[in-house]
């Protein structure tokens, strides 16, 4: 299960070689429908990639931070430094494919 990600923990959880963190909403409905697919890629991707989410909503600060205009949104942290951001719904495969590009360009 991806760690539950706020302001108070947010720079441990992302001080690993690569953390991904999904960007979400209860009302959002793309978001309901990425759950299952980001619940797979983290058991695919155990331990090579941390994953968390943060709620938008007790959150904005952060998603203010991180320039989230829309949800979900994935943001890539690389030993702490937030990388890249991808934004909308994705088909797991094209995520796997994205998340694994990510692992050989980080190594």
């Amino acid at each position: 299960m991806a760690q539950t990600i706020t302001r108070d923990n947010l720079k441990a959880a992302t001080d690993n070689k690569i953390t991904v963190i999904d960007f979400w909403a209860s009302w959002c409905g793309p978001c309901k429908i990425m759950d299952p697919i980001f619940e797979e890629l983290e058991q695919e991707f155990a331990g090579k990639i941390n994953f968390g989410k943060l709620n938008v909503e007790d959150n904005q600060d952060l998603a203010e931070q991180f320039k989230v205009m829309s949800i979900p949104s994935l943001v890539v942290f690389k030993n702490g430094e937030a990388k890249e951001k991808v934004s909308g719904l994705y088909p797991k495969d094209k995520l796997a494919n994205y998340l694994n590009k990510k692992l050989t360009e980080m190594a």
